[in-house]
């Protein structure tokens, strides 16, 4: 099992079209993340700076490797665009985080 902590921007004021989005999560994404063995995935918002923080838990790295490839990732990167920082290909400008402590 691998611990996944990310960084992301969100634009100032569309926190609340974020959260909406994510609350009515397409089914087939959500399906295609459990497929891939994502779970406890949560995404938290800085309020100050709009800086969004997720964190997972994936079963196979190489399975989650590959989900930027998918179709279902593409389209919601392009729906996802307007809201945050973005990458040439929609995606989210993202940074990975290192992990400093974990207490079991």
């Amino acid at each position: 099992m691998n611990r996944i902590a990310f960084k992301m921007q969100l634009k100032p004021g569309c926190e609340l079209e974020y959260k909406k989005r994510h609350d009515e999560i397409w089914p087939q994404l959500k399906s295609m993340l459990k497929k891939v063995g994502i779970r406890d995935y949560a995404i938290y918002l800085d309020k100050e700076t709009y800086l969004l923080f997720g964190v997972l838990k994936a079963n196979d790295k190489e399975l989650l490797e590959r989900l930027p490839g998918t179709q279902i990732m593409q389209e919601w990167w392009v729906y996802m665009r307007d809201l945050m920082e973005t990458n040439d290909d929609c995606s989210p400008v993202s940074s990975t985080l290192q992990e400093m402590f974990y207490l079991v």
